[in-house]
Formats: C-alpha cells, sequence, structure tokens
C-alpha cells in the first residue's frame, strides 16, 4: 500500500470517528436529568403521624412516592379527576366524621372511576356484592348503587367507622378496608401489635396505607412535584337538577328524549342505572340542565320502520352494531321489526 492510498484511509477514519463522536454528543444534548423524590420530613394520615424515622418505612414511601410521581399520564388524571369528584366526596366524609384524607383512598382504589376488578367489586369505592348489599347499597339487575358516588361513599364512611371504633386508629381502619376487618384482626391478633406499621401483612395491604399517603401527598402538592396544570383542563360535573321518578319507567331511553336529553348524557350523570328500566318508582336521577345538553340533542336519531326494514340494514345504515340497537332499544334478536316502529340510535 503506497503512502497516497495509506493517507486517504486515514482521513475517511478520521472523518467517521468525527461524525460517531459529534453524533453521540448530539444524543447527549437531548438527555434529560431525572431526579430523585424528595420525601418530606414529617407526613401525616388523618392526623396519625407516619414513622419516617424508621428506614424500612421510608423505603416503602419512597417507593410509592417515585411510582405516583413519574407516572405522569396517570397522576395527571388524578389530579384532574380530583377537582371534579373531591367536592362531592368531602361534605359526606365530613358528615360521617371521617377524616378528609380518606378521599384519597377511593383514588388508590379505583382512580377515581367506576371501574370493576378481577375480583368482582365495583365502583369508585370497589365493594364486592355482598359488603355494597351488607352497607345499603342497593343492587340487582336494573340497579347498581356502587355505582353512585354519593351513596358508594356513605357506605364507605359506615365500614371506615366501623373499623375505626374496632381497632382504634384509622390507619389500621385503612388497612382494613383493602385487607378487611377479620384479616387485621387475625395479623395483629398473631403478631401481638397494634401498629400498622409494625405489622407484616400481605404485599397488597402492605402497601396499600403508603400508596394512599403518596397519593395525598402528591394530589394535595401536584406543583411541587412538577405537575403544571391550568384551571381549564380540570374536569367538571355538567350542571344538573335533580328529578325524583313518582311512576316506574319501562324505556329509560324515551324517558331520555322525552326530557330533551340523549340516553348518553343520563347514563353519564346517572352510571348506577344499569338496565333500561326501572320497575320501582322514587329514584332520584341528574338531569343536565338545557344550556349543557343543548349540544347532545343531535346525538339521538330516531329511525322509523318500513315494513322490509331489519335491523342487519339499520345497523349498516348509521354505521353502528346489532348489538347495540339491540341494548339501546330494549328489543331481542328474534324479534321481528314491525313497520312505523321508532329505533333509536345514539351517535
Amino acid at each position: 500500500m503506497n503512502k497516497s492510498t495509506l493517507h486517504k484511509l486515514l482521513l475517511i477514519a478520521i472523518f467517521y470517528i468525527s461524525l460517531l463522536t459529534y453524533s453521540q454528543v448530539e444524543v447527549q444534548e437531548h438527555y434529560h436529568t431525572v431526579y430523585t423524590t424528595q420525601i418530606p420530613k414529617t407526613l401525616f394520615f388523618a392526623n396519625e403521624s407516619v414513622p419516617l424515622s424508621k428506614i424500612d418505612i421510608k423505603e416503602r414511601l419512597d417507593k410509592e412516592l417515585l411510582i405516583n410521581h413519574y407516572w405522569q399520564s396517570k397522576t395527571i388524571l388524578l389530579i384532574k379527576r380530583a377537582k371534579k369528584y373531591f367536592p362531592i366526596i368531602e361534605p359526606i366524609l365530613k358528615e360521617h366524621n371521617v377524616p378528609d384524607d380518606f378521599k384519597y383512598l377511593a383514588v388508590a382504589e379505583s382512580g377515581l372511576e367506576n371501574v370493576t376488578s378481577p375480583a368482582g367489586a365495583k365502583g369508585y369505592w370497589q365493594f364486592l356484592k355482598n359488603t355494597g348489599i351488607e352497607y345499603g347499597l342497593e343492587i340487582n339487575k336494573e340497579v347498581d348503587e356502587r355505582y353512585h358516588l354519593e351513596k358508594s361513599t356513605k357506605a364507605a364512611c359506615m365500614y371506615l367507622n366501623e373499623a375505626y371504633n374496632e381497632f382504634g386508629n384509622w390507619t389500621l381502619a385503612a388497612a382494613a378496608y383493602n385487607r378487611g376487618k377479620s384479616g387485621i384482626k387475625k395479623a395483629i391478633e398473631t403478631q401481638k401489635t397494634n401498629n400498622y406499621y409494625d405489622l407484616f401483612l400481605n404485599n397488597e395491604t402492605y402497601r396499600y396505607v403508603f400508596r394512599i399517603i403518596a397519593i395525598k401527598e402528591i394530589l394535595s402538592n401536584y406543583e411541587k412535584y412538577g405537575f403544571v396544570i391550568d384551571e381549564t383542563d380540570f374536569y367538571q360535573t355538567p350542571e344538573h337538577y335533580e328529578l325524583t321518578t313518582k311512576n316506574t319507567i319501562e324505556n329509560i331511553i324515551d324517558f331520555s328524549i322525552n326530557l330533551n336529553i340523549n340516553y348518553k348524557l343520563l347514563k353519564q350523570l346517572n352510571p348506577w342505572i344499569i338496565s333500561n328500566t326501572l320497575s320501582k318508582p322514587n329514584y332520584t336521577i341528574k338531569i343536565a340542565k338545557k344550556n349543557i345538553h343543548n349540544s347532545y340533542k343531535n346525538d339521538t336519531i330516531i329511525h322509523t320502520c318500513s315494513a322490509k326494514d331489519n335491523l342487519f340494514e339499520i345497523a349498516r345504515k348509521y354505521d353502528t352494531s346489532i348489538e347495540k340497537l339491540l341494548t339501546w332499544n330494549n328489543i331481542l334478536p328474534s324479534k321481528k321489526l314491525k313497520k312505523n316502529q321508532k329505533i333509536i340510535i345514539l351517535k
């Protein structure tokens, strides 16, 4: 290899090394610094001190703070929902002499959504069916009050007050909400300590109170943790009034349309109505005010059937599914459509 060729290869090598080094610098410029979450020097849950001087307590709390601090998308949603639902929960807790901090228990349970757990617990406060009935919630084929925020909050207060009276402090009452009163009682008797922070429990309950405390700390000081949310970003409950039914309702969708709103909006305000009928009177239903729900009026389409119409053709025409048509109109798949029959389509 002559000197000219060697010189050319050396120049090419220097070029690619420089290019690689430059690209690495460029990538590094896009890195961002990630800081550990600082643990406050003192924390309280329901006016009961968290023993942060203990190493294992500090580590357990650190874990929950980090998870909730850096799972930003979920935490932002929790902050937004809290502004919508806390004003409903707070006065009910106060009325039943349950500390205000227990609103964060509802956040830990459901994320302030009407969700269903793998075990079948439902609603904002995650009641199992038998427990919900035990604490006064109506649960049947037409109504499931586990989805009723006000009534399920009252039921949760009853449970928590019972647990407090049994265990003597709110921290154990919170743990009992997760583990069950009998489970906590057995752990106390077996381990011979009535301090939640000294009990060795199943993993979920072991983390449970720490998760509530971490959620409380971040949601009540979200700006301190770097969350920037404009007032217009918070979720709000539509303005509404309440109507008490004097008679049974054969068709909730027709009932909605007669009130000049669609079924979707009525369900959003009353998720505890789980069927298309109410066979008993005296239910209190939330109805959106007219200036709010006028924009929803055109979402409901009424299709008048011809003699040849069938569900398949109607579903195709309105770009929906047969299953939805059956649900919206409370009809059976085997039932033949009649001429001039009204079919409701929600868009």
